[in-house]
């Protein structure tokens, strides 16, 4: 095994100072809604808001006064970038960071704020690496490999540690994998204290290269779709972790945009937590299939917080949407006067809330005397919808529920 308990156990000594002891809490609202025991290591907490700090100080602190001189060279687009140069700054270690070209100037910003030099060279992080390789060779700078190096893993792996040290009934541990590293060192960690002890692994279905490897498959042409999980969007598993995650992981499921999309939204709303899409892919795996997990003590690794704002809302947005709770209705009217009002009279008196109103009179298949209108309207729940649609139609305003923006309509159209 290239990474023992020892070294993490060292790791876990080297890093104290610098590093939170983030909390595993309990979560008895996610508990109720899966119908197991779930705690959460809230790994948000860092000063850069997520877990990479660990493996990246980890490393820092291997190198020797003349590799501290040279500086430090790491490729990365976020949590990664910022971990290194906050350590690597506070170390007094010079760091570049070389990041994709088209990298959200944000992105650019937090690191350069973080003391790092940025450098944008290609269009993938895969180009990315292979200039990060070319500045360690030419500049003598040491590689800070996100995951796919002992040090790092043993970094990560004081997650573990400290997760049975405060949870010491846990029965199974949920990790994201992007390259492995994380749950590699977590498995080291916890399989190590632990035997009998269950390690999950959950990946996005668009990034799925570790899961298509334990399965001896091909991994595919790389994903052309973005997803919400970004921090775990890893076209192809470390050399090393995946060794360690063939030897030590049970098993590794799969979490489409959908119910990515709904954990974060779960965790602001049950648990008060701003999460990124990665740091939700270990509660949406427990969520989609609550079965899988029933009667046990879960902890979930929640790996990050670093979401950007206008995300944020449009995910929460699009939940109001998938519960019911926002809906858009296109209503047949009579192109008069008041017949506008009067249909906004039932909507009000029937407790909904328009948000949004497209009146259409022209392009559309309906008499020249009527006339369309599209309505976005806040509702309780579903079965408040059907009592909106019903309320509108006896009213005469035959009404059709739209599913999209597109002109797909609810089979129930009751006009």
């Amino acid at each position: 095994m290239p990474v023992t308990i020892g070294a993490v156990r060292r790791a876990a000594a080297g890093i104290a100072e610098a590093i939170a002891r983030t909390p595993a809490i309990a979560a008895p609202a996610l508990s109720e809604l899966a119908g197991t025991e779930i705690h959460l290591k809230l790994e948000t907490l860092h000063r850069t808001g997520s877990f990479k700090e660990r493996g990246a100080l980890a490393k820092l602190l291997t190198l020797d006064a003349s590799q501290s001189c040279a500086g430090v060279v790491a490729m990365s687009a976020g949590n990664h970038a910022q971990g290194v140069a906050y350590h690597a700054r506070r170390l007094g270690i010079p760091a570049t960071i070389v990041m994709p070209e088209g990298t959200p100037f944000i992105k650019i910003d937090r690191t350069e704020a973080l003391g790092a030099t940025v450098v944008l060279k290609g269009d993938s992080l895969a180009a990315a690496r292979e200039a990060a390789d070319t500045l360690a060779r030419e500049q003598g700078f040491v590689l800070v490999h996100p995951y796919d190096d002992p040090n790092v893993i043993a970094g990560q792996g004081t997650i573990g540690l400290e997760l049975l040290a405060d949870r010491p009934d846990l029965d199974t541990l949920v990790v994201p994998i992007g390259g492995g590293g994380l749950i590699s060192g977590i498995a080291v960690a916890a399989k190590s204290i632990k035997p009998e002890i269950e390690i999950v692994g959950v990946q996005s279905t668009l990034y799925p290269s570790m899961y298509r490897l334990l399965r001896g498959e091909d991994p595919g042409p790389p994903a052309a779709a973005a997803t919400l999980a970004e921090g775990i969007a890893v076209k192809e598993p470390g050399r090393l972790t995946r060794h360690i995650v063939k030897a030590l992981v049970s098993e590794i499921r799969l979490v489409d945009e959908v119910l990515l999309e709904s954990a974060v939204e779960t965790l602001l709303e049950r648990q008060k937590l701003i999460v990124e899409g990665a740091g939700a892919a270990g509660l949406a795996a427990v969520l989609a299939t609550p079965e899988r997990f029933g009667g046990r003590r879960v902890g979930i690794v929640i790996t990050g917080g670093n979401i950007d704002s206008r995300l944020l809302a449009s995910i929460l947005m699009r939940g109001l949407v998938r519960e019911g709770r926002l809906v858009r209705l296109r209503c047949e009217l009579p192109d008069t006067p008041g017949a506008l009002s009067r249909l906004s009279g039932v909507i009000g008196k029937h407790a909904g809330n328009i948000v949004e109103v497209h009146h259409q009179r022209l392009f559309h298949d309906t008499s020249v005397k009527r006339a369309e209108l599209d309505v976005v309207v806040e509702t309780q729940n579903r079965r408040h919808v059907e009592v909106l649609i019903g309320a509108l139609v006896a009213a005469g305003f035959p009404t059709q529920l739209l599913l999209s923006s597109a002109d797909d309509q609810h089979a129930a159209n009751n006009g």
